[in-house]
């Protein structure tokens, strides 16, 4: 898994005109917090520097670069303007290496499905998995292999294999299942 730095300064105003400077001057309010850390740190951090880390579908560990305070943290949620979709706050989840933590890794289908070859859709319908782990034991992404799928099957989250971490998923859960078009439907008897 890819670690990306942030580089964040201290801020001290949290009122909402301060929190509208920091915007407007192209800046992410964020905030850090979990273990190592005895209270939140809020910080700023330029916009641009999110790129790589939010408008992706890969995962990323993340270094904070807090005023040359270095902290392993995974970004833990974003909240966007419900217009503009740019990105408003992000708060960070401080990590250490020998404690797990709970993370979402995308799923990545490989493989070629029989059923849609046989003229069916691949449905995809869970993107990401819930998953626990030490974060040198989490993989960029989870391997849905579609090609022993049928016409009507499902991979479901039970189907994964994972080595190093746990999944929070519930294992009947769905990850990609193959529709039969209707078309197909009434053939698929004979």
């Amino acid at each position: 898994m890819k670690t990306l730095e942030i580089i964040g300064f201290k801020r001290a105003n949290l009122d909402s005109a301060a929190l509208n400077e920091i915007r407007d001057s192209g800046n992410v309010p964020c905030v850090v917090y979990g273990p190592g850390i005895p209270e939140q740190i809020h910080f700023y951090s330029p916009a641009i520097l999110f790129r790589d880390l939010i408008y992706t579908p890969e995962v990323h560990l993340v270094e904070l670069n807090v005023e040359g305070t270095i902290i392993k943290a995974v970004l833990k949620e974003a909240q966007y303007h419900p217009v503009s979709e740019t990105l408003l706050h992000a708060d960070f989840m401080a990590y250490t290496e020998d404690k797990a933590i709970k993370f979402e890794i995308p799923v990545k289908i490989e493989g070629s499905s029989p059923g849609v070859a046989k003229g069916g859709k691949l449905e995809f319908k869970t993107r990401k998995l819930k998953v626990r782990g030490k974060a040198k034991n989490l993989p960029d992404y989870i391997v849905a292999d579609v090609s022993s799928l049928d016409l009507g099957k499902s991979f479901k989250v039970g189907d994964v294999k994972a080595e190093g971490f746990e999944i929070l998923t519930a294992p009947n859960v769905s990850i990609v299942s193959v529709g039969i078009p209707r078309a197909l439907r009434g053939k698929k008897g004979e």
